[in-house]
């Protein structure tokens, strides 16, 4: 890996960024048949975060290790566990919150500092002023730079770069999924759980938390009070036990449960996708019976902020109340977990909603279709002692075999076979048009009887998400506020959902 030498590797893609800018390229338009001068910019960077540091010049490790934060960071260094921890989240709270002044449930300290200010690129360049810095493996000449920095990033070179209010993304892909690992194992008391016997040593030097200080008994065997968010042996078995057994639609995710054990109870295996469907859709379902309240609210607001925050829509009055809940999440787990618990990318979430609201939607600012189309790429790798190469030869026949099976209309291609779920040919006799796919089994065939309450909640169902359907519904929604003025709404729901079917099969 090229390391901090990668502005090297850099320098012809800042020289034609910088032709984009200030010349532009000469461009043949389509749809006006017609040339124009094209002029192109530089928005941002989209890495994960070991890249953010060769792409930045700013260290994500150490004492200051957030790049948002810069030398404003809150770490502390953990004597036993041997790094560093992220805390005073409290920062981020209002002035007057009680938060600030609550010495016992946090580190036994009031907290008077402001949140940190945003880094602008004047700001980064006065503090590289007058440094150099020399490229190459071998070259030990670098004078150590002020704070975390490395270098001064190439991407100052451009004349519009340090005007960039966000110029390198935090990646919520790896974020989200690395809090969720970091949760799962800590409250299942997995292998990488954050609870450890340094993280005790770690909570006695500090002298807080006294009651989950190791307790040494008479004979001299140290023993550890359970913590209240670990579950017992019987609520790992529900929790597991309620991910095991959860079914969803084909293409949403991938099989979780074959990533579930329910004896011995514990989750392995996951990839980033299935942290992410479980970190907003199935931790918070799971959690429900298990833990007491004070540490699974918490955890379902974590998981309600980063649901929030990966919405389609996004507008900026949610994105100020999502600052704002992320900030006393945060600080709840800060009462809850130990320290050991906070790495940079538990502290990392408290800048998201920040990001979202100079940059919009994170769907176009993760990771997720840069992975995808590495791992495309890898695949076409055959060689491996000339990866380049195979590459290349891969997506050039790739190519090739795309530009042929468009004029093969008569043979099944990659481009025009059919889903793998396809249920057949459409059936035009039937009027409406959810049911103009007649349907087939996908594996054997189970013969499942149902009661009349769970037919009349299907048929309700299928009705309810026909678009035909809709202005029947709107229609007797509207029959009933006229027959009851003085109803409330959800009582008109009510009588809505019980009397609908049988009302719509007379019109």
């Amino acid at each position: 890996m090229p390391g901090n030498n990668l502005d090297v590797y850099l320098e012809p893609l800042i020289e034609e960024l910088t032709l984009l800018w200030e010349v532009g390229v000469n461009t043949y338009d389509a749809s006006m048949n017609r040339n124009f001068n094209m002029r192109a910019a530089l928005l941002w960077t989209i890495s994960d975060f070991p890249a953010l540091a060769n792409l930045s010049g700013w260290s994500t490790k150490g004492e200051f290790a957030c790049p948002s934060c810069h030398k404003d960071t809150c770490s502390k260094l953990l004597r036993y566990s041997g790094k560093h921890c992220y805390m005073g989240h409290r920062r981020f709270l209002a002035s007057d919150h009680r938060f600030r002044k609550d010495k016992r449930s946090f580190n036994g300290f009031e907290e008077h500092d402001k949140a940190p200010s945003q880094l602008s690129g004047d700001m980064v360049l006065r503090e590289l002023d007058g440094h150099t810095h020399t490229f190459g493996r071998l070259n030990n000449d670098n004078r150590k730079l002020p704070y975390n920095w490395k270098k001064r990033s190439i991407f100052f070179e451009l004349p519009y770069w340090k005007g960039n209010i966000l110029r390198h993304n935090l990646d919520v892909m790896h974020i989200e999924s690395n809090v969720c690992e970091s949760v799962l194992a800590t409250i299942l008391g997995l292998d990488k759980s954050k609870d450890h016997a340094k993280a005790r040593d770690d909570l006695q030097e500090k002298g807080i938390r006294p009651e989950l200080h190791p307790v040494v008994d008479e004979s001299g065997k140290r023993y550890y009070p359970p913590p209240c968010f670990l579950m017992n042996r019987a609520e790992k078995e529900i929790f597991c036990g309620v991910l095991k057994q959860i079914k969803v639609p084909d293409g949403y995710s991938s099989n979780i449960s074959k990533c579930i054990s329910k004896k011995p109870p514990k989750i392995f295996g996951l990839k980033s996708h299935d942290n992410h469907i479980l970190m907003q859709q199935l931790f918070p379902l799971a959690l429900c019976r298990v833990l007491p309240k004070q540490v699974r609210a918490p955890l379902i607001d974590l998981c309600n902020f980063f649901r929030g925050l990966c919405s389609k829509v996004l507008h900026a009055r949610e994105l100020i109340e999502l600052e704002r809940r992320i900030a006393l999440t945060l600080c709840h787990l800060e009462r809850i977990f130990p320290p050991s618990f906070f790495d940079i990318m538990v502290h990392l979430p408290i800048h998201l909603a920040t990001e979202a609201r100079l940059a919009g939607l994170v769907q176009y600012r993760w990771m997720y279709p840069v992975e995808r189309y590495l791992s495309t790429l890898k695949a076409y790798v055959r060689n491996r002692s000339r990866l380049e190469g195979s590459i290349a030869e891969g997506y050039l026949a790739e190519e090739c075999v795309v530009f042929c099976a468009r004029y093969l209309n008569d043979i099944e291609t990659r481009s025009n076979q059919a889903s793998r779920n396809r249920d057949g040919n459409i059936d035009t006799r039937v009027e409406l048009p959810i049911f103009v796919n007649p349907g087939r089994h996908l594996r054997g065939v189970n013969i499942v009887n149902w009661d009349v309450d769970t037919m009349k909640r299907a048929h309700q169902y299928v009705l309810y998400n026909c678009e035909i359907v809709q202005p029947f519904l709107s229609e007797h929604r509207e029959m009933i506020r006229n027959q009851n003025h003085r109803l409330r709404i959800r009582d008109i729901e009510r009588i809505h959902n019980e009397t609908f079917t049988s009302w719509f099969a007379n019109q």
